[in-house]
């Protein structure tokens, strides 16, 4: 069984639980689909600031308090944290690394709360010994709220998926 999954089956249903259930005609309205477009284009910036090695702002779109997790399970909590950690990283491992994303759906919650699912692929990036990694692909899980009129990240899961051979 993978842990992992387990793991985000039980934040997700918390969430939900914790949020109420979701007004089913919000999900069809013009708010929506604005509201669907301005995250699309938070993740089209997140991504570019990615590709730039711009730490800044990579962690710009996350909440103060926001919480990032990655493939190895390694969560680091707030925007200043996620900063930090990205100036490493791109200053080590991903410093000749390209992503990309595109957004596979997206489900309001509420209107100001959306659970959002993207698959990535990300070239570029050294392993420990210094040699290029494959190129690899995988999901990012996104909790994301609407505050102060801008979608930014409460939660952030990212999961590199194995190719089966």
């Amino acid at each position: 069984m993978n842990w992992r999954w387990v793991r985000v089956g039980a934040v997700a249903l918390v969430v939900v639980a914790m949020l109420g259930i979701p007004r089913a005609s919000y999900a069809q309205s013009q708010s929506a689909e604005a509201d669907s477009a301005a995250i699309r284009q938070v993740v089209a910036q997140f991504i570019d600031a990615f590709n730039r090695h711009d730490a800044q702002g990579w962690a710009a779109p996350f909440l103060k308090d926001g919480d990032f997790t990655n493939i190895f399970g390694l969560t680091v909590h707030g925007r200043k944290g996620i900063e930090a950690h990205f100036v490493k990283l791109f200053a080590g491992s991903l410093k000749d690394a390209h992503r990309t994303a595109t957004v596979r759906h997206i489900r309001f919650i509420k209107p100001d709360v959306a659970a959002v699912d993207a698959e990535w692929e990300l070239v570029g990036s050294k392993a420990p010994n210094g040699s290029v990694n494959p190129v690899r692909k995988g999901m990012f899980t996104w909790v994301m709220v609407k505050q102060d009129g801008r979608w930014r990240f409460a939660v952030f899961y990212e999961f590199e998926l194995k190719s089966r051979k």
